[in-house]
């Protein structure tokens, strides 16, 4: 009978108490942390048994050092056991192992989970996660936060110590989301003495007392220290306390594996230290194969092994029953037998069609500089593992690098792939770091091309010009390819753009078109055509500007999205359609490249798409959704730089004035401070405009006209001055905000400018709308507003829409009532459909000044027995208290699941509730009410 877990009672009762919750529908998040053997795995053992004699659905899983390079092969293996597995074993396996599948697969392992729960609740062990691969972090994170009003209670355990920043990250985001953190510390004198009495079988003398104590209480050495004492014979019981007998005690945890070791038959040592060097867990056909050896003639010692307690049996594989035990027999193997084994079973594992991450995880420390094969094979592994597991990658192709002569002509192409890793895993001082420990080198020139394209993408995540630089001096090479001269040229221009110095970019895009056109690169001119775009938009040609976006995305998708230099050419499309109201076709555009990219498992440009998308929901009204979408991709760390602020930022910044949580636009402003200090002017100009934004609102007008003084300063040249891509629909805001100041010369000239743009394009309503209404609220003129409002019909914008509505009201009511009331009306329901609760506020208030007041009203959608909720809100709860997962809630309202994940938080806190049993219980209630 195994004896019970001594010294962490509170530990126990306190889990025993989240499993009381889970058991009223309640999930949490446990993690267990402590130093290399404290107890972790056992607690979790029996946390286990505890949740199994409830009738708790349990799943469990965990990492190892190896593991790390197998995407979601932890959380697989422990969603695959038990009597009832969630999934089919062979498809998830083939679903995880493919690059392009991966997104699928998580959002796969989400709806599993979520219905699960639904039937019962679940727990969900994880032991190990300083191991977990990128992809299982993710998981980790991800799931249990959109889990969260969900029966599940997520166990985890992680060494304390030194992490990585994925680790990091995970934990952080677990305590966020609130984790209860459990630290096993060393065992108090007096469960050191009860496990001494359980392991040795009687009490112990003070002399064994003392031995037992240099363990410091750690529970792991502490046992394998009494096992060894007892085995060894260096205590007898007598009288039922167990006495020191005196000779030679084991003085460290190696010494005392070591001769665990010897006392095991030859065959059976063999195989535990054949393990040790393979890692955590092994396959016994696979040990077979590397002894060259029947495996009938592995059954003894394998009984052996186990009886030993050195190994155990889980799921047709071995593991060693504690990491430590294996780390030690490892150390204790020569070197070159270690990684001649390691690097024999990299063979076998290939020949068998093994994943190429498996065998490559072996060879990272077990091959020698010069080993072309490894290197290629660590290439090829670090490429597969770069779309979902970028931080395992840059290990791979940093050990390739470091097997690599510095002379080897494949060495500049590493670096360039090394760097590219570094910067998708969030590295780009690394990587910026290597590329000048590289470039003074005495590199042919097109390494260092290569080397400074590698560059200039990596810097283009944060400055513009850097990147621009470093795409400039590698064009100036000479003798370079055609083909890589037409890239860094295209690079060069789509910089530039980014910086927001149109002038200079419309000659760099000269240069990089006459380039792609001679080395006849088609992944170059569409980088280079499609910045072309960007430059006739801002120079007020819109309509070459859709020609030559329409002509990019075509090239594009003629080379293939991995060969593409923008991050897509489509993207510049749906901003395009968007800056041009026609937010639906946007929308469709936005929602195609989402689901394109997470096909191919493309996270960086994925990313980029859903940015987009929350860009055009808050331009189509749809505020709720806009707030949703970009807190979604915030929290799904699809990452922050200038593009996701210009996106993301100026989202959040925006939903929060018009929904009058100014707490929460201060709170966004202090992080759009740091756009005023980036060297583009493109980055400052957004950031200036959205922290004006905040100050008008709240009513420094003249504080938010000094704040756009160097914006004011570029209305005159080409490029954006306030959002980026410019919206039309800013210029009233803007004149509205100058005239409160008394800016009457900068209300002017924002006039001109929306005037101009409009003539020279007649064939865009919302330009023309947009243009009267700021001449119509600058010159006071009631005509040209009620044209503004007749233009605007048609064009699915709300806010503009009611906008000019509100102000044509508030002119006609100086002139009559009877007038100005249907305008403001209109403004009010449209207002209101947005869910623009400040703007609405202030047309109630007008109403009421005219003696037409107006009852606060819901969202359209909205009913009566929410008033706490928006339209979307509503939409979401209702489906998800009928027990639709959130995927099925998401197609059902044709929106995305984080959408929906993010509209469940915000319902559960404006409802007091954390779950969706309460949510179910109170659906019940106020429908039934209704």
């Amino acid at each position: 009978m195994r004896p019970p877990v001594r010294g962490r009672d509170e530990e126990l009762d306190f889990i025993g108490a989240r499993l009381d919750r889970l058991a009223q529908g309640r999930g949490d998040i446990v993690c267990v942390e402590g130093a290399p053997g404290s107890g972790k795995s056992r607690l979790l053992s029996e946390a286990q048994a505890v949740a199994v004699r409830r009738g708790l659905r349990v799943f469990r899983g965990g990492a190892d050092l190896d593991g790390q390079f197998v995407p979601l092969g932890p959380l697989l293996d422990g969603l695959l056991t038990g009597p009832e597995p969630l999934f089919d074993m062979d498809k998830l396996r083939d679903l995880a192992a493919a690059p392009e599948q991966r997104f699928w697969l998580l959002q796969e392992l989400q709806d599993r989970l979520e219905q699960a729960a639904l039937n019962t609740p679940l727990v969900i062990v994880l032991d190990d996660i300083q191991w977990l691969d990128d992809m299982t972090l993710l998981a980790l994170r991800t799931l249990s936060a959109r889990l969260s009003s969900h029966a599940i209670l997520w166990l985890v355990a992680v060494r304390s110590g030194t992490r990585t920043p994925g680790v990091r990250t995970t934990l952080d985001r677990l305590d966020r989301a609130g984790a209860y953190r459990l630290r096993l510390g060393p065992l108090a004198d007096t469960a050191v003495a009860q496990i001494t009495e359980d392991v040795l079988g009687a009490r112990p003398d003070p002399a064994t007392l003392s031995v037992a104590r240099r363990a410091e209480g750690v529970p792991l050495l502490l046992v394998e220290l009494l096992r060894g004492m007892r085995d060894e014979h260096s205590v007898i019981v007598e009288h039922d306390v167990a006495r020191l007998t005196g000779g030679h005690l084991p003085d460290s945890f190696q010494s005392s594996v070591r001769q665990r070791l010897d006392q095991l038959s030859e065959p059976t040592r063999e195989i535990v230290q054949t393990a040790s060097a393979i890692g955590r867990t092994v396959t016994v056909d696979l040990l077979a194969e590397l002894l060259d050896k029947p495996t009938a003639t592995l059954i003894a010692p394998l009984e052996e092994a186990l009886d030993s307690h050195l190994l155990v049996e889980r799921n047709d594989r071995l593991l060693f029953r504690y990491d430590l035990i294996r780390e030690a027999v490892e150390g204790s193997l020569p070197v070159s037998v270690r990684r001649a084994l390691r690097c024999h079973a990299a063979d076998v594992l290939l020949a068998r069609g093994a994943p190429v991450t498996e065998a490559a995880a072996l060879l990272l420390d077990s091959v020698g500089p010069g080993d072309r094969r490894a290197v290629q094979l660590l290439r090829a592994a670090a490429a597969e593992l770069s779309t979902s597991a970028p931080s395992s990658a840059v290990e791979l192709s940093r050990q390739a690098l470091e097997l690599t002569a510095e002379q080897a002509p494949e060495r500049p192409a590493i670096i360039a792939e090394t760097m590219l890793l570094l910067w998708q895993a969030g590295q780009p001082e690394e990587a910026q770091g290597l590329a000048a420990a590289a470039l003074p080198g005495s590199m042919e020139p097109e390494a260092e091309a290569r080397v400074r394209l590698g560059l200039a993408r990596v810097s283009g995540q944060y400055d513009f010009m850097e990147a621009a630089r470093q795409a400039e001096a590698g064009a100036a090479l000479p003798g370079i390819p055609a083909s890589l001269r037409a890239q860094l040229l295209a690079l060069r221009a789509m910089e530039l753009a980014m910086v927001g110095d149109f002038e200079v970019t419309a000659h760099a895009v000269s240069d990089a078109l006459e380039a792609a056109a001679q080395a006849q690169d088609k992944a170059a001119e569409a980088t280079a055509v499609a910045v072309d775009s960007v430059v006739r938009f801002y120079r007020m040609d819109w309509s070459a500007a859709f020609e030559y976006a329409d002509r990019a995305s075509a090239l594009a998708a003629e080379v293939g999205f991995a060969h593409s230099l923008w991050v897509p050419e489509a993207l510049w499309t749906a901003f395009l359609l968007n800056a041009a109201g026609r937010s639906v076709e946007a929308l469709a555009e936005s929602e195609a490249g989402v689901r394109e990219t997470q096909r191919q498992g493309q996270a960086a440009a994925m990313g980029s798409w859903i940015m987009n998308r929350s860009r055009v929901l808050l331009d189509t009204g749809r505020l709720a959704d806009a707030r949703a979408e970009a807190e979604a991709a915030m929290a799904h760390e699809l990452g922050m730089g200038n593009f996701a602020d210009a996106t993301l930022l100026y989202t959040l910044v925006r939903v929060a004035l018009h929904t009058n949580d100014l707490k929460a636009a201060s709170a966004y402003a202090a992080d759009v401070k740091r756009m005023l200090n980036d060297p583009a002017i493109l980055v400052r100009n957004v950031g200036s405009w959205l922290l004006a934004l905040v100050a008008d609102a709240e009513d420094d007008p003249g504080r938010a006209m000094t704040l756009l003084d160097e914006s004011f300063g570029t209305f005159h040249l080409e490029g954006p001055s306030l959002a980026s891509p410019d919206d039309p629909a800013d210029a009233p805001v803007f004149v509205r905000m100058a005239l409160r100041a008394g800016a009457l010369e900068r209300a002017a000239a924002a006039v001109a400018v929306a005037e101009r743009r409009a003539a020279l394009n007649p064939q865009f309503p919302i330009l023309a709308a947009a243009a009267a209404h700021a001449r119509g609220l600058l010159d006071n003129d009631l005509v040209l507003l009620l044209r503004s409002v007749e233009l605007y019909e048609g064009i699915p914008r709300l806010i503009p829409r009611a906008s000019a509505q509100e102000d044509t009201g508030r002119k006609l009511a100086a002139r009559r009532v009877v007038y100005a009331v249907p305008h403001l009306d209109q403004a009010l329901d449209l207002y209101t459909q947005a869910g623009a609760e400040r703007d609405a506020a202030r047309v109630r208030r007008r109403l009421r000044a005219l003696g037409s007041p107006r009852r606060r009203s819901t969202s359209k959608g909205s009913v009566k027995v929410w008033p706490e909720l928006t339209a979307s809100e509503v939409a979401v709860i209702r489906l998800v208290a009928e027990g639709l997962t959130n995927r099925q809630a998401a197609e059902r309202l044709a929106i995305s699941p984080h959408t929906v994940s993010s509209h469940l938080r915000h319902a559960f806190t404006k409802l007091g509730i954390t779950s969706r049993v309460e949510l179910a219980r109170l659906a019940a209630a106020r429908e039934h009410t209704e």
